[in-house]
């Protein structure tokens, strides 16, 4: 390799290491140098990305590619973990976080046709958020309210006893909020 040719691959992966840094809040970049110490950094991996999705609320390609290059982990890797782990958000969160619960409790009282009903009224499956970024739909194990089943969270509301003929309603009211703070 010659001289200019190692210059160029220096300043790119400075380039690298400078972009990633911007990329990323100082106190995430500082809790990856000192996950780097530790005889198993990658072991961390998981804790940066719940500091990333706590920051940013989702995990963006961009801000993996930085945590990639900084834990000197291969992307795909980061990528695997993120895709793999129910709890990490691979696109913005809705205005209104909507999350049924599908704990037993809730299930066996109709909580698979709140669900299919909030799919159907939203136009969106579990995971996703509507276009316009206003509500977001995700499934929840166990919100520890069984007494009340089945339960939507929205936001940090708890709903009750929510029927399928309840769900227009409580999407209307969130739309409606969310235009009165417009």
């Amino acid at each position: 390799m010659s001289e200019k040719t190692e210059q160029m691959c220096c300043c790119q992966e400075m380039s690298c290491k400078v972009d990633s840094q911007g990329i990323l809040p100082d106190s995430i970049v500082q809790f990856i140098e000192t996950c780097k110490k530790n005889p198993e950094p990658h072991s961390q991996l998981i804790a940066v990305l719940h500091q990333v999705q706590d920051h940013f609320g989702y995990l963006s390609p961009k801000t993996m590619d930085a945590v990639a290059y900084l834990m000197e982990i291969p992307a795909a890797k980061i990528s695997g973990v993120a895709s793999f782990y129910h709890y990490f958000r691979l696109v913005p969160a809705g205005k209104f976080h909507i999350s049924i619960c599908l704990g037993t409790a809730c299930y066996v009282k109709g909580a698979e046709a709140v669900l299919n009903k909030f799919r159907e009224e939203l136009g969106i499956e579990h995971g996703e958020t509507t276009t316009d970024g206003l509500f977001s739909l995700e499934v929840s194990r166990c919100l520890g309210t069984c007494a009340l089943a089945p339960v939507v969270k929205i936001g940090e509301t708890i709903h009750a006893q929510v029927t399928p003929d309840k769900v227009p309603g409580l999407i209307g009211h969130y739309a409606t909020l969310a235009k009165e703070k417009a």
